[in-house]
């Protein structure tokens, strides 16, 4: 991924509310560092500047937050790689005495620590992914051997499938499975009534009259917030679609591609506008916990994954990096549920109207990353369910949570319809 920004890249900003490539350099050792040699074996700085300075990236909920956590000036792509060196080599180095600690102390015991930094730098590969996506074209490095895009393949009409009423597991025990954020602790257990889900994401080609329909202009499907946003920013579609005459075009992680070649794509799309959509069409978006009994359960219990106990592979979705772009909604049949729900791994996050939230007897159990989930509880973060292209196979646990703002449009983020039963 970092082998894609060409040098003039490396300082940009494409995203305000992130910061620019360059921080993810240093992000990724610096957080190794900070958590593993300071945090847990109590060790010194391995350079006291850049150990603060890369040690935390941004979630600003303004603009004008995002531009007071603008500088004026980064180290240079040379001072950062030399810094990285230094604490691969170090981390290397100190395994050993980590493993010395395991008995007294639950971030060393059975290498949980280790498997927050190496999640934390998994999660930030579809973080820089959707960065990238927002970087001008001439500044990125097309790989050679890019595969072709997916384009001009019709999608399949939406079914609509009665999900019957059953009870699920949301999360995990702490000692159950070898390392889960305090997000996903500790086990909970839910009931959901019977509801109806559309077999499939909406595609672009779906959402599309959705806009053109005048529904950016519309002020009775979104809230006050919601339509302010679109007014003050002049919003008139998702994020990536430029208009070009009477058609529009659509921006992939390479190139700009005719949107209606992309048609069958999944949407992706903000919250907001997720919601807005639902509304338009007289549905709504589904709980965390519709979702995760529409892709668990089964008339016999409920499922390690939605196809059943085989590890995830390219049949079962668009994951881990299989494709550099979505692909048509319909495509993973082997992954469908025991319901006939499909994509419910990969392809996109599926948008739910479940507020980021703990459950119940939760703790911030990393002492190290008290923050990690207690920052977001704030009700303007929502719950997001599945895995996207960029999503590596081993977040797709099902007591993995992620969660994004409510106006935050650069996340591969999909919209999924539900129906009151």
């Amino acid at each position: 991924l970092f082998d894609l920004v060409k040098e003039g890249g490396w300082h940009l900003r494409p995203i305000p509310f992130r910061h620019p490539a360059i921080f993810y350099l240093g992000h990724l050792p610096a957080f190794a560092w900070n958590h593993i040699g300071r945090g847990v074996l109590g060790k010194g700085p391995m350079d006291p500047h850049f150990d603060e300075l890369f040690e935390r990236g941004i979630d600003p909920l303004t603009e004008d937050d995002a531009h007071a956590a603008e500088r004026e000036q980064w180290p240079s792509v040379a001072e950062v790689e030399a810094y990285r060196d230094r604490v691969r080599e170090a981390i290397v180095d100190c395994l050993t005495e980590l493993d010395a600690k395991a008995e007294d102390d639950v971030l060393a015991d059975g290498g949980r620590i280790v498997h927050l930094v190496l999640e934390h730098e998994l999660m930030h590969h579809e973080t820089f992914a959707y960065i990238l996506h927002r970087m001008p074209l001439e500044l990125l490095a097309r790989p050679a051997d890019l595969p072709d895009l997916p384009l001009g393949t019709a999608a399949p009409a939406p079914r609509r499938l009665e999900i019957p009423a059953g009870a699920v597991t949301l999360g995990a025990d702490f000692d159950s499975i070898p390392f889960g954020w305090d997000n996903e602790f500790p086990r909970t257990e839910e009931s959901v009534d019977a509801f109806v889900l559309e077999h499939v994401p909406v595609t672009i080609e779906r959402y599309r009259a959705f806009v053109e329909a005048g529904a950016y202009q519309d002020a009775s499907l979104w809230s006050d917030d919601a339509f302010d946003w679109l007014q003050r920013h002049g919003i008139e579609a998702p994020l990536g679609w430029r208009r070009e005459g009477d058609g529009w075009r659509l921006r992939t992680m390479f190139e700009e591609v005719d949107l209606d070649d992309a048609g069958a794509w999944p949407v992706f799309a903000s919250f907001v506008e997720a919601e807005a959509f639902a509304r338009w069409s007289g549905a709504r978006l589904p709980t965390e916990a519709e979702l995760h009994r529409a892709a668990y359960g089964s008339e016999t219990g409920e499922r390690t994954y939605p196809w059943g106990d085989a590890e995830p592979g390219p049949a079962h979705g668009g994951f881990d990096f299989t494709a550099w772009s979505p692909t048509p909604v319909g495509q993973h049949a082997p992954g469908a549920s025991a319901f006939g729900v499909e994509d419910l791994m990969g392809n996109g996050w599926a948008w739910t109207r479940t507020p980021f939230a703990p459950f119940p007897g939760f703790s911030a159990w990393a002492r190290t990353y008290p923050g990690y989930s207690a920052d977001f509880f704030d009700d303007r973060h929502f719950v997001v369910f599945g895995a996207s292209w960029a999503t590596d196979r081993a977040l797709l646990r099902p007591s993995f949570r992620n969660w994004y703002q409510d106006r935050y449009p650069y996340v591969f983020s999909a919209i999924r319809l539900a129906y009151d039963a």
